[in-house]
């Protein structure tokens, strides 16, 4: 399975509007205050701290592959936060949690179906999944630009053996992938997060941390500042607005599912 190392603290810079699309989703959290929670991808430990101020009688647990992630979230102490860094994909609990979390995260996890029934077993009874991540139309002009770039002459050899970092699903195709597993109830939801970026420095550093990041991997050292450099150049282009933002689109599922 690939895994991607990350810088937590420009993620933390980066990644506004991850953590807004968060906070939402912590919001319709329905809790009592004693709950086990994981949180999947856990990132720079921002949202997880959020969700332990939730339930100050529960326990936390972020997991995340990325050494820099975890050292970023390690720097939030609390005593019902516990961070871990570990595969999403290696998850192997049984009846622990009464929620699995996770935001902006899932898209990196290419085999969801392992992933739906790592959770349902993690899960005690009647415990829930609440997921947001990239769906199907997620990051276009940022995809059109990479594939493009991944494929011209300049960057082809580097790329013969690369296998594509993101599962972006269809709301179809992920009601056929959950209703194999066994969940009393599932709702997905297509939510609409299309964004303008307020100018070019802030939509660079969500390029850079973290869109950039799994093709960079691939470049020798002495060319990747020129890749990287192209990119921003055609993203510049492509997404500029008449008003001086940056538009790209964000298309998630949001899932919903009881044990």
């Amino acid at each position: 399975m690939n895994t991607f190392e990350f810088d937590g603290k420009k993620y933390k810079m980066a990644s506004i509007h991850q953590k807004e699309w968060g906070n939402t989703l912590i919001s319709e959290l329905k809790l009592r205050g004693n709950e086990k929670i994981l949180d999947l991808g856990c990132g720079d430990g921002v949202l997880t701290e959020q969700l332990s101020l939730a339930v100050p009688n529960g326990k936390v647990l972020g997991i995340d592959a990325s050494t820099g992630m975890i050292k970023t979230a390690k720097s939030i102490i609390k005593d019902n936060i516990e961070f871990q860094q570990m595969d999403i994909n290696e998850i192997d609990y049984k009846n622990v949690f009464d929620i699995i979390f996770s935001n902006a995260a899932l898209h990196w996890i290419k085999d969801h179906k392992r992933l739906l029934e790592n959770a349902y077993q993690a899960l005690k009874f009647q415990g829930i999944i609440l997921w947001d991540f990239g769906g199907a139309g997620n990051c276009a002009n940022f995809i059109d630009v990479i594939q493009e770039k991944i494929t011209d002459n300049k960057s082809a050899e580097y790329f013969k053996t690369f296998e594509w970092p993101w599962f972006m699903p269809s709301k179809s195709q992920y009601e056929e992938l959950i209703s194999l597993i066994g969940f009393s109830d599932f709702t997905i939801t297509e939510v609409n997060r299309d964004r303008h970026f307020s100018n070019a420095e802030e939509m660079i550093r969500w390029i850079d941390q973290p869109c950039i990041v799994p093709f960079l991997r691939c470049i020798p050292d002495k060319a990747k500042t020129s890749f990287r450099d192209e990119v921003i150049s055609e993203m510049m282009k492509k997404t500029r607005q008449p008003n001086g933002t940056y538009f790209e689109t964000f298309r998630r599922l949001k899932i919903y599912a009881k044990k």
